[in-house]
């Protein structure tokens, strides 16, 4: 069996107690561990399949915090280097009445950033790895320049590659930036999530089946489609399969997406997918991986927070 590794940023969320008020007139938080990468290794670990985090914290309290629900959540934690030159990220979520949020996020740089090429060794990844990305660690920096190393170490072993944009404006100086970051590590992945909400300011176009069909770039080999709570389709590229969501009372949806791809992920290790078989094993499994998914990600917007609120593997099938 394959070993998933996700990098990029660990952090954490600072929850507001009450919903429905600007972020301005929050007066109380709960800390949750977060960071979507990271959420995505807490699923695929919580789900039985092995995960590891690449990143950084600072020398805090919040670092030894987020080691701590780590390995709780059976995540590999000796890639999280620690340093004294710059503090854990922060982010501060407000939730509508509805669950959905709004962010503010204190990083200037925040230690994740740091994280540098040198400090990744292509002897980490073997055949039937897949490496798991978001775009918000892809702002000029040493980070940057690790993902390019691990993604190229993880693609010399025969691993997968995947990534989720995950777009969160507020970090970039100027939209475009993110957008052209976005496209510039797109080619690079055999698997793109991305949310009806990111599809345009991504790929420029409106029209939705042209937009997705664009996303086929480069190694590009599946595009998941995520709709909320209205499930989730599969593009290959001569081929859809749609799922429907299912209908739970939510009360944050901080993480849901990390949870569906989490979700996904643990499917494929779980068929031992890689570039060379991950379209069939795709097409032969759509409709039971995208169940589990969107299981997955539905159970998680029951609880507060990201990996605080992932359910067990039982509890998705549960739902299902």
């Amino acid at each position: 069996m394959g070993k998933l590794f996700s990098i990029g940023e660990v952090l954490i969320d600072f929850i507001p107690l009450q919903k429905g008020a600007a972020l301005k007139d929050v007066v109380a938080f709960e800390r949750a561990p977060g960071g979507a990468p990271a959420n995505v290794a807490a699923a695929v670990a919580k789900y039985g399949q092995k995960a590891a985090m690449i990143s950084k914290v600072g020398n805090d309290a919040f670092g030894d915090f987020l080691i701590e629900k780590l390995v709780e959540a059976g995540v590999e934690t000796d890639k999280i280097y620690r340093t004294g030159e710059a503090n854990t990220a922060l982010a501060f979520v407000s939730l509508k009445e509805n669950g959905e949020r709004d962010f503010s996020f204190y990083r200037n740089p925040s230690a994740d950033l740091l994280l540098s090429e040198e400090e990744i060794e292509p002897a980490w990844f073997k055949t039937g790895d897949i490496l798991h990305f978001c775009s918000v660690d892809l702002v000029e920096s040493p980070m940057k320049q690790a993902h390019t190393k691990a993604i190229a170490a993880v693609s010399a072993t025969g691993g997968l590659v995947s990534f989720d944009p995950n777009v969160r404006l507020p970090l970039w100086d100027d939209p475009e930036d993110c957008r052209k970051a976005i496209l510039e590590f797109l080619p690079a992945a055999d698997i793109v999530k991305v949310s009806d909400e990111e599809l345009s300011f991504i790929t420029g176009i409106q029209e939705e089946s042209d937009a997705i069909h664009s996303l086929f770039v480069g190694n590009v080999k599946a595009v998941v489609y995520t709709k909320g709570a209205a499930g989730a389709d599969l593009y290959l590229k001569d081929e859809i399969f749609k799922s429907s969501g299912y209908s739970v009372e939510p009360v944050d949806t901080t993480g849901a997406g990390d949870a569906f791809i989490g979700g996904f992920l643990y499917q494929l290790l779980e068929l031992q997918a890689n570039p060379g078989n991950v379209e069939e094993v795709l097409r032969r499994n759509a409709a039971d991986i995208l169940r589990f998914a969107n299981a997955s990600g539905a159970f998680t917007t029951t609880g507060k927070g990201a990996i605080s609120a992932l359910p067990s593997k039982e509890e998705v099938e549960s739902l299902i």
